[in-house]
């Protein structure tokens, strides 16, 4: 009771404090700052976005408020931006000054955020990294070097469906895609798979980077109110310390494993993304060394999996919705490639209806509801004034589904990205500016391929005969935006 008291006591005195500071500040740039609603002491504007959807809380503050609006979550000033307009005058005129990113408490843990490409400032080695990976891991030349690792991961998780076609058991797409996902990034990483479904290997691993999305997503205390970091109220950043521990230890035991092979077989001839890191590391230690090497591999990992298993799961709930859509997917599919085959990467050119599909699962569920800045100083944008230190955050989520530019947004309509030119800004998903993904090309490639091959491959119906209109499209937020209750389908032999 003693030790809660004065924490309770400490947290009183520093908001007092706080407090005060802000009321000096205000009178200088409350009219300055962009619209928002009235924050009240302590916790500012956080009673606007409670519940389990957030995101949509802070869409219908937009409608109220305006396309930048500006609140205090906790201690924390953020700016909130919903329109294509005001996230290309901040993201492409301004780039540079919203070029940093807010760091989560949780990301402390092992320091990650100190390596992390994801998190890194706008530096020298940023720079260097980027364009490690941009060079040797996504350009054009390199995915297709590594095509056909995907091809045979891609196969795999076809036999997986087809063995459960022929005995009816349903597929739960989201886990089987995120496995997917995982042996695709591990195989052209390391040569190796690190799960199997059949055998239910590798599930430490895997349940490692899946609890690292879970924690990360949760709303964390200390991220709105910096004293409490030193307490971790919640626990996140110690769980999430152990599941980096696991995976750090695996992925560096794999490197090192690799290089007592280097060492034993110097001309083996190995070619995959593990040999170029460990090619370009002599040729450049500043830019990156073996410690350097382990944390862009867990960059790799968590950011390549999750958010690729999610949106093809999101595809495939809304062409089952939208029969119609599925038919006329199937028909291209028929005609391109031939019925009942696995479409290659060299397919998707000739595929642009599947193309305007994955578009459209883009627009209304982009993988990440919200692409987060820091501004380092002050910064006045469309003529409102963001202090330095503030939170930015561009609601794609919310731009997805803007009435003034999507006609009938909340309706799943690939036709209307069919022969249309938009304004880059206008679907951003992936980001956009000098911190645009780096993954996009290999995403947008792994996606269509994905879901061409399981609507070419199957007929799909939901388990327990759900009708495809009942099936819902309610959201659970997190760092990613899954479907709330896994989409269980059954694969039909065609």
């Amino acid at each position: 009771m003693d030790y809660l008291a004065i924490v309770g006591g400490l947290l009183l005195t520093w908001t007092f404090v706080q407090g005060i500071c802000w009321l000096a500040t205000s009178n200088i740039c409350n009219q300055k700052l962009p619209p928002g609603p009235i924050s009240l002491p302590l916790i500012g504007n956080l009673h606007n976005i409670l519940g389990d959807q957030p995101h949509q809380s802070l869409a219908r503050l937009a409608e109220k408020y305006g396309p930048i609006i500006s609140l205090r979550m906790g201690q924390i000033r953020t700016v909130v931006i919903s329109s294509s307009a005001v996230a290309k005058q901040v993201l492409k005129n301004q780039d540079l000054a919203f070029s940093s990113r807010t760091i989560p408490d949780a990301l402390h843990s092992h320091n990650h955020y100190q390596f992390s490409v994801v998190f890194l400032p706008v530096t020298t080695r940023w720079r260097s990294l980027r364009k490690i990976l941009n060079s040797n891991i996504f350009s054009g030349n390199r995915l297709d070097e590594y095509q056909h690792l995907r091809s045979q991961k891609i196969q795999d998780f076809i036999a997986y469906c087809c063995q459960c076609s022929q005995t009816g058991k349903a597929v739960n797409i989201g886990q089987a895609a995120f496995e997917t996902s995982m042996n695709l990034l591990s195989s052209t990483i390391f040569s190796k798979d690190v799960v199997d479904p059949y055998a239910n290997s590798g599930k430490e691993f895997k349940d490692a980077v899946w609890k690292i999305m879970e924690e990360a997503g949760k709303p964390n205390l200390a991220d709105y109110f910096p004293v409490l970091k030193w307490i971790d109220p919640q626990g996140i950043r110690r769980r999430i310390g152990k599941h980096f521990d696991n995976l750090l230890q695996q992925i560096e035991g794999w490197i090192d494993e690799r290089l007592e092979q280097r060492r034993k077989s110097p001309n083996s001839g190995s070619t995959d993304v593990l040999d170029v890191l460990l090619n370009t590391s002599p040729e450049d230690p500043q830019a990156i060394d073996k410690n350097q090497i382990v944390h862009l591999c867990l960059d790799l990992f968590v950011a390549g999996t999750d958010t690729s298993s999610n949106t093809l799961e999101w595809a495939m709930v809304e062409v089952m919705r939208n029969p119609d859509i599925m038919r006329k997917a199937k028909a291209e599919l028929a005609q391109v490639i031939g019925k009942g085959k696995v479409i290659e990467e060299a397919d998707i050119a000739r595929l642009p209806y599947l193309q305007c599909i994955v578009k459209e699962t883009l627009r209304m569920h982009p993988p990440v509801p919200f692409l987060m800045r820091k501004v380092d100083q002050d910064v006045e944008a469309c003529g409102y004034f963001i202090p330095e230190g503030s939170q930015v955050l561009v609601h794609v989520w919310s731009m997805g589904r803007d009435p003034t530019i999507w006609e009938n947004p909340l309706a799943f309509n690939p036709q209307r990205f069919w022969d249309v030119k938009m304004d880059d800004f206008e679907l951003i998903p992936f980001g956009a500016g000098r911190r645009i993904c780096p993954g996009l090309p290999l995403a947008t490639r792994i996606l269509s391929v994905m879901l061409g091959s399981l609507l070419n491959s199957f007929d799909w119906k939901a388990e327990g005969d759900i009708a495809p209109e009942d099936l819902d499209v309610e959201e659970k937020f997190g760092i990613t935006l899954a479907r709330s209750i896994p989409l269980l389908a059954v694969p039909i032999p065609l």
